[in-house]
């Protein structure tokens, strides 16, 4: 992260936006935004990459439903065959109606759950892990993105900032944190 860092704080979602949009054209570097809730969009003007999470949840489905088909082969088919309501027993396509509603549960379930690990991996979200969040004002109603600030005119950038309309703006050096 950089060592000065420049805190602007807004009070509107689409006053973000434009913001956004202005910083990026004046070739800053936005180093992250906080929000009390998703802003639709932002990402995008943020020059963000598009998620590969769903690619990971398709897969994390397929596991699901390759487990689902060993799993009802093993056990209905293979280990304890039962004739159930007159159903064979001994062929797994013959009996692939019935297990359709399972082979669906299990791949929601399996894409579900390790897609959910797998968001809380990526994003470093570990259990009692210490928030992050500069302000405690994201929480609720305020935004507030951060610039980095390293080798520009600093009056220049909180001149922009302000003609942006940010209701504060703060210079952060993280050189006095370490």
């Amino acid at each position: 992260m950089a060592s000065k860092v420049i805190h602007a704080i807004y009070n509107d979602d689409d006053i973000l936006m434009h913001a956004v949009k202005d910083v990026r054209a004046a070739n800053y570097h936005i180093e992250e935004v906080y929000t009390p809730f998703p802003v639709h969009g932002l990402d995008k003007v943020m020059g963000l990459e598009p998620t590969r999470i769903a690619i990971t949840s398709f897969m994390y489905g397929l596991v699901g439903l390759a487990v689902a088909i060993i799993m009802m082969n093993f056990i209905m088919i293979e280990d304890w065959p039962q004739n159930i309501g007159g159903k064979p027993s001994f062929s797994y396509i013959a009996n692939m109606p019935a297990f359709v509603p399972i082979m669906f549960e299990l791949t929601v379930f399996f894409a579900a759950h390790l897609m959910v690990i797998t968001f809380y991996m990526r994003s470093k979200l570990w259990p009692f892990k210490k928030a992050e969040n500069p302000d405690v004002r994201t929480t609720d109603d305020h935004f507030l993105m951060a610039v980095d600030a390293g080798n520009h005119d600093i009056e220049k950038l909180t001149q922009l900032l302000h003609n942006t309309g940010a209701i504060e703006i703060s210079l952060i050096d993280n050189d006095e944190d370490h």
